[in-house]
């Protein structure tokens, strides 16, 4: 008889640490192999062939650490390691290895896992009408009907019980910031899922919170501190924790909560355990109703917070939630230079795989840095009244009251974004923070950005796409967590607006009057004005940017026979050298000193007017930077027609520029197609003799 065991040991162990199910290897490894034996029918395991599929990369111990190898365990119970990098390929692997055409008849294929890739094997293996095909999962595959199925708990004999809960997630994360902890989404729901878990199978799960309505909950981070409050029902949601809708306020939710939780307790079908996470007394009365109909009841509770009529309850199990959710307090984090890391549980037997650089996203403590930037501003100091900061947040509806003011000023010094000094009563910022230093950057990029455009197009608002265009061609906004999407700098605009900086106004559409479009118009000048230096344009960055602009304007509309130039498509093709705002700076520079005319031109291209700009020929900026090209374009047929070779030394011998001038030049010649780099050759180039340009430079006739 021909009996295959295979057992996933990737998803076996991810299953267990998501689950919370803390079970010991050498037993899951001994108890599937000896169920797989007994289930086929065999005398003996040894006649079993076992394999142990993963990527075993993940599981190496470094040399002389101590702890389980994992690998050792399934080797020591005599199945065979399987190794497969690419989980797309686990089933052809599999096949060619163990199931070649030429193998005998298989009786018995025994697949312990609950991911589809590893069962596709079951439709290529070579089985008969006798053969059976078992799969110990979570569920029947749809697409497999003939297969005998078992849970795979039931096989490892984890308990049956099943688990209902219902969380008073307003309650909870009040309590824990009342008493000093830190609230991490992560660590909250990993901690809760997990110890949900110890009591069973989950069979429900709800939070229940006022959801959107701002300022109601205390901040919650993730694990590198960015503050993630809106994102708290959709990562509740990502892991079956049903985000319910209550009004603000404790009856609401008690209210809500103590009538699900009566319902579902009197169902037949209903779980065995109920949790409620809420230390509230007012639920006394439905845990005795719970116990009534042979449930078990415990309660989550915070230590320092908890109804004492709940803990003296000797029919309750009462938890505590910051001991199993490891959450640090925000004293312990404030009190030393740098953060200390979370105590967290035992490390999982492989390796997580690395995390991606988290959005940078605004959070309720950018508003608090905003409204502390204005004030000092307004004051003309380092530190202002904590009072001020209160009435000042409560005003622009950044809380609801001057309690959660507080809570909130109180977190943002403990993640180290504010300095508060107790004594005096005074806060100020913290600018050497990162997270300061970052929103502030992006506060003024796109405030910047919406009043140069403003300025240099001469229009009333912004168009709102247009906008997002522009901030996304911000050569300043790169890096980890910056500018990753339209999603992340619609974000930011919004945030802008809501905190009174920006304004967004619904306008008709300029060709189409029944048509509305967004657009941005700066709403207060007063928040507009703190502006901080921004970095990445200097004055040098502008005056090369001019000179790009009169070379290509010039070239553009002498070799087109054009009066002007469309001012989006220069803007298009100048994009590489912009870093940031350098062209709207340069074309208002230009406009300013009479160099160019920027204005709406009839397009024959099109129906609508378009936005172009001209040169003025007879100004001094623009005789000066064409008359230095034209001496380049000399010299470069100089050594064009003595076949000297064009490189950057010969350019400095020749012209009376330093080597920033000429670097610039070459660039120039090149972004205009009058030079191109040489193959094979490095820093020789070659010119383009029948350039239009160069032919104009050297008095040819025009070609006909």
């Amino acid at each position: 008889m021909t009996a295959y065991l295979i057992v996933d040991v990737d998803d076996l162990l991810r299953r267990f640490e998501s689950r919370g199910v803390a079970l010991d290897i050498h037993t899951v490894a001994a108890s599937l192999i000896n169920s797989a034996a007994l289930a086929s029918g065999l005398k003996s395991p040894e006649e079993l062939v076992a394999i142990a599929v993963a990527d075993w990369n993940r599981y190496r111990r470094p040399s002389g650490s101590a702890g389980i190898s994992v690998q050792q365990v399934f080797a020591g119970e005599g199945y065979d390691l399987f190794n497969v990098l690419d989980r797309s390929t686990i089933a052809d692997a599999l096949l060619k290895h163990y199931f070649a055409v030429e193998t005998e008849q298989i009786d018995e294929l025994i697949i312990a896992s609950t991911r589809s890739d590893i069962t596709d094997l079951v439709a290529h293996v070579n089985i008969s009408s006798r053969t059976r095909v078992r799969i110990w999962g979570d569920e029947p595959p749809e697409d497999l009907p003939d297969v005998i199925f078992q849970p795979l708990e039931v096989i490892l004999g984890i308990p049956s019980k099943t688990v209902a809960l219902y969380i008073d997630f307003e309650n909870i994360s009040i309590s824990l910031s009342e008493q000093g902890y830190i609230l991490d989404i992560d660590q909250l729901i990993e901690g809760m899922l997990r110890q949900a878990q110890s009591h069973g199978q989950i069979q429900h799960m709800a939070a229940y919170a006022p959801w959107g309505q701002r300022g109601s909950l205390a901040p919650l981070t993730d694990r590198t501190g960015r503050e993630v409050s809106d994102e708290a029902p959709s990562r509740l949601a990502r892991v079956n924790i049903d985000p319910v809708f209550s009004l603000p306020g404790k009856n609401s939710a008690d209210m809500r909560i103590a009538k699900e939780v009566l319902d579902d307790s009197a169902r037949p079908d209903s779980a065995d355990v109920f949790i409620i996470a809420s230390g509230d007394r007012d639920f006394n009365e439905v845990f005795s109703a719970v116990r009534a109909r042979n449930k078990q009841v415990v309660v989550w509770g915070v230590r320092g917070s908890t109804s004492r009529l709940v803990e003296s309850n000797p029919a309750l199990l009462v938890e505590y939630v910051e001991d199993f959710c490891h959450l640090r307090r925000y004293a312990d984090v404030y009190a030393t230079s740098q953060p200390q890391p979370a105590p967290q549980p035992a490390a999982p037997a492989y390796e997580p795989l690395p995390k991606e650089e988290p959005e940078f996203r605004p959070s309720q403590w950018s508003s608090v840095l905003l409204h502390l930037d204005y004030l000092l501003n307004q004051a003309g100091t380092d530190m202002i009244d904590l009072d001020d900061l209160v009435m000042r947040l409560v005003a622009v509806h950044t809380v609801p009251n001057e309690e959660r003011a507080r809570d909130l000023i109180n977190q943002a010094a403990g993640h180290g974004l504010i300095v508060v000094d107790h004594e005096n009563n005074l806060v100020g910022l913290n600018s050497e923070h990162p997270t300061v230093q970052r929103t502030f950057l992006v506060r003024d990029r796109i405030v910047h950005r919406v009043a140069n455009t403003l300025h240099v197009r001469g229009w009333e608002y912004v168009n709102y796409g247009f906008l997002l265009k522009g901030i996304a061609m911000d050569h300043g906004l790169e890096g980890p967590g910056l500018n990753s999407s339209d999603a992340w700098r619609s974000e930011w605009v919004d945030f802008l607006v809501r905190e009174g900086v920006l304004t967004r106004e619904m306008v008709p559409h300029r060709h189409n009057p029944e048509d509305l479009v967004p657009v941005i118009k700066l709403a207060n000048q007063d928040m507009a004005g703190t502006l901080h230096q921004i970095p990445g344009v200097t004055q040098e960055d502008v005056e090369k940017m001019i000179r790009r602009i009169i070379v290509s304007v010039e070239q553009f509309t002498s070799f087109r026979g054009f009066a002007w130039c469309p001012l989006g498509s220069l803007h298009r093709r100048l994009r590489p050298y912009d870093p940031s705002t350098s062209f709207q700076q340069a074309v208002e520079e230009l406009i300013e000193a009479g160099a160019v005319k920027v204005d709406e031109y009839e397009n024959p291209q099109s129906e609508y007017r378009t936005k172009g700009i001209s040169l003025v020929e007879d100004a001094p900026r623009v005789y000066a930077v064409l008359a230095d090209r034209n001496e380049v374009i000399r010299v470069l047929l100089e050594l064009y027609e003595q076949r000297i070779p064009i490189t950057r030394e010969a350019l400095l011998d020749r012209l009376s520029m330093d080597e920033d001038e000429i670097d610039l030049w070459l660039s120039i010649m090149q972004s205009e197609n009058v030079l191109k780099p040489v193959p094979g050759q490095p820093n020789v180039y070659s010119l383009f003799r029948t350039h239009h340009t160069v032919m104009q430079v050297a008095g040819d006739a025009p070609a006909h």
